[in-house]
């Protein structure tokens, strides 16, 4: 019986991207978190202090998209404001988030990519009506 030494790749430590702290806290950010407790402090059956605790971690962006309410004196017109209530997408070719208008009628301000959509205007074929623009 003998055993074959062969390079093993799988066996190799691998560390995926997906893993990284900017990753989570993008993804955090993108996605948002909502923390719910009650913390209850009793002596003998009797509560002594009960607290209620909601909060949630989002961008503005995200924030604004489920309607969570902000602080009272918040500046709702500023230019970061409006940049973060615009529809946004994540362009194919880059990665990277702009307005979903300038993606889908012109070009991702990052590197270029056209949507198969601007390139038909480009050309001036008629550009078929999405569901998105019958709003």
């Amino acid at each position: 019986m003998s055993i074959m030494n062969q390079p093993n790749d799988a066996m190799q430590p691998q560390r995926s991207q997906e893993g990284t702290l900017l990753h989570v806290v993008e993804t955090l950010l993108d996605k948002g978190l909502v923390l719910n407790a009650d913390i209850m402090v009793s002596v003998a059956g009797v509560e002594l202090l009960g607290i209620r605790i909601r909060a949630a971690l989002a961008s503005f962006e995200t924030a604004a998209r489920y309607g969570l309410d902000f602080p009272a004196g918040t500046d709702r017109e500023t230019v970061a404001w409006k940049e973060a209530v615009e529809q946004k997408d994540t362009c194919p070719d880059c990665g990277k988030r702009s307005e979903l208008a300038q993606l889908m009628n012109d070009y991702c301000p990052w590197c270029g990519w056209q949507s198969a959509r601007s390139k038909r205007i480009e050309a001036g074929e008629p550009a078929q009506l999405d569901s998105d623009d019958d709003r």
